[in-house]
């Protein structure tokens, strides 16, 4: 009995790895499709004056593959707080994207990605205090490594253009534009449908 129940756990044991390799051995997902992801990542907030930071960045994505070499791809950015006791400003956003992607191999693919950012900053310049809100674009480029099918993990870098602009709140401040480049190195899993 017990050489039995050895045999029976050694042959589900290879027939079970065998079965793992052979799905890790998939190629890419050819089909098109809709997929959902998140990113978690560094920000690098290169500003004039006082709005220079470094931060933690999350997003949340979602997007629609139409071949393994388009998608278009829509997210929401949380940039977090940044900046000093004078200057600060917290900075939340939305994107539209279009996604080109180029596979190295079954498992490798680089991307880029360029489109719109939608954002809204509330900040305060030193006694002033209010919220902005505009859009910028941004581009990015990242690498892609496919675990399955479904399951993607990516490295991406991005850069996001934007302005901060006090003057609607504040005409005796004597510089009231600061020109501000949003800098994000992620890491972040995709599933596809």
């Amino acid at each position: 009995m017990k050489n039995t129940l050895k045999v029976i756990a050694s042959l589900t044991a290879l027939t079970s790895s065998a079965a793992f390799a052979q799905s890790l051995d998939t190629p890419m997902q050819d089909d098109p499709g809709f997929y959902v992801g998140g990113n978690y990542g560094y920000l690098k907030v290169d500003g004039q004056d006082d709005f220079d930071d470094d931060n933690d960045v999350l997003q949340g994505l979602v997007g629609y593959r139409f071949n393994r070499y388009l998608a278009i791809e829509g997210s929401v950015v949380d940039f977090g707080d940044y900046g000093n006791e004078f200057a600060n400003a917290d900075t939340d956003g939305y994107t539209a994207a279009v996604k080109g992607t180029l596979p190295l191999s079954d498992r490798f693919a680089v991307y880029v990605k360029g489109g719109q950012l939608w954002w809204e900053t509330d900040y305060s310049v030193e006694e002033f205090s209010s919220s902005y809100d505009d859009e910028s674009l941004f581009i990015g480029a990242g690498l892609s490594y496919n675990i399955s099918k479904s399951f993607v993990i990516n490295a991406e870098y991005t850069v996001y253009d934007a302005d901060l602009d006090a003057n609607e709140f504040a005409d005796d401040i004597d510089d009231t534009n600061f020109d501000t480049d949003l800098k994000q190195a992620s890491i972040g899993v995709e599933y596809r449908f």
